[in-house]
């Protein structure tokens, strides 16, 4: 963020974090009850070890210390932008199953969706704030030709990878913000711990 940060749009990042933090958690907390939906009506064993996925942003980053408040930022909405194309993905694969518990799962997948995309519009906010804007949206979808030759037990791995992935940048998208919020030459003040991190 710039280093003459006016006391007004430091209030406005303050509270954007501070509020981030807190739908981020919320966003950690439905993505668990959908994972146990999303298990249960797939057939699934809580415990499948699923390997790195194609187009999936993984959460873990080297070197998170050292990231510059802009790489966060940058780094949170990418991921966030794939995520809204992956879980419409999932919608649609969802579509040709019938039944009420199906159309629960189908409930659960777009409520989660409709968190993913005000989330990144959230940090397109942010981002705003630091006078550069977000960057546009060109190659946000990930591919998606690998996967039409997919079973249907590897998409419903798939489908498992991803939502795990989803809960674990709900955790990291928490600490990102509190390290935003920090005391800086902007003069933030720090946020109170959310429930995301308490995960």
């Amino acid at each position: 963020m710039a280093a003459a940060e006016t006391p007004s749009a430091a209030l406005r990042r303050r509270d954007l974090c501070s509020r981030g933090i807190r739908l981020a958690g919320k966003m950690r907390s439905d993505v668990a009850d959908l994972l146990d939906v999303y298990v249960e009506r797939q057939g699934l064993d809580a415990s499948a070890n699923v390997a790195a996925l194609d187009g999936v942003p993984a959460a873990a980053a080297e070197r998170w210390g050292e990231q510059t408040e802009s790489q966060r930022l940058l780094d949170n909405l990418a991921a966030y932008r794939a995520f809204r194309a992956l879980l419409t993905e999932m919608l649609e694969e969802q579509r040709d199953q019938a039944g009420p518990a199906d159309a629960a799962l189908r409930e659960a997948l777009a409520a989660v969706l409709l968190q993913v995309s005000a989330f990144a519009y959230h940090l397109e906010e942010l981002l705003r704030l630091e006078s550069r804007g977000p960057p546009g949206e060109e190659g946000a979808r990930p591919p998606t030709g690998p996967r039409l030759g997919l079973g249907l037990f590897e998409r419903k791995l798939r489908g498992l990878g991803v939502l795990r992935e989803l809960a674990q940048w709900a955790v990291r998208s928490a600490r990102d913000l509190r390290q935003l919020a920090k005391p800086g030459p902007g003069g933030t003040t720090a946020v109170p711990a959310g429930p995301a991190e308490s995960q």
